[in-house]
C-alpha cells in the first residue's frame, strides 16, 4: 500500500488562521489541510471558523488524533496533506501510531504558565522538550519556522 502523501506536519496552537495557513499551503501547495486535533474534531463551530480562514479550493478534515492514525493510511495519492497539530505531545501520539511524519515546523507555541520562550514564537515546558527528543530520536526532521518567508530558527534552541 502506497504511503499518505504527507508534505509538512506543522504545530501551531491556533491550527488553521488566517494568513498562516495561506502562506504555508501555498508554500507546500498541499490540496487538503488536516486538523487533528481531539477538541475540534467534536467542535463544530472551531471547524467552521478555520473553514473560514483556510485557502480557497482547499478541502480541510477535522480527525481526533486516533482517527487520523485509523485513516492516513486510506489516503489517496492525489490528496496532497498538510497535517496542522496543536502541540508536539500530539505529533508524538501520531508517529507512534504509525503516521509516517518526516518533517515537523514548529510555528505558534504560545507562553503559558511554566513555559519557557526559546525562539519567536515558540515556548515551551519540559514535556514539550521531552516530545521534540522523542520525534529527533524518531528520526523527524525538526524545523522552527513562523511563516514560510523567515528564516529558519536554531532547532537547538528548544533544549538550551
Amino acid at each position: 500500500m502506497a504511503e499518505p502523501n504527507i508534505l509538512l506536519t506543522r504545530i501551531d496552537n491556533r491550527l488553521i488562521h488566517g494568513q498562516v495557513a495561506t502562506q504555508w499551503n501555498s508554500s507546500v501547495g498541499a490540496n487538503l489541510i488536516l486538523v487533528a486535533n481531539d477538541d475540534v474534531a467534536t467542535n463544530k463551530m472551531r471547524q467552521s471558523l478555520m473553514d473560514m480562514a483556510a485557502p480557497s479550493g482547499v478541502a480541510t478534515r477535522y480527525f481526533s488524533i486516533q482517527k487520523t492514525i485509523d485513516v492516513i493510511h486510506k489516503a489517496s495519492p492525489r490528496q496532497h496533506i498538510f497535517i496542522v497539530v496543536e502541540s508536539p505531545e500530539d505529533v508524538v501520539r501520531l508517529v507512534e501510531g504509525g503516521v509516517p511524519i518526516k518533517k515537523v515546523n514548529i510555528g505558534n507555541m504560545h507562553m503559558a504558565e511554566g513555559k519557557r520562550q526559546v525562539a519567536t514564537s515558540v515556548a515551551v515546558n519540559d514535556e514539550d522538550v521531552a516530545a521534540f527528543r522523542k520525534l529527533q530520536e524518531e528520526g523527524v526532521e525538526l524545523e522552527i519556522r513562523r511563516v514560510p518567508s523567515t528564516p529558519v530558527e536554531d532547532v537547538n534552541k528548544l533544549f538550551s
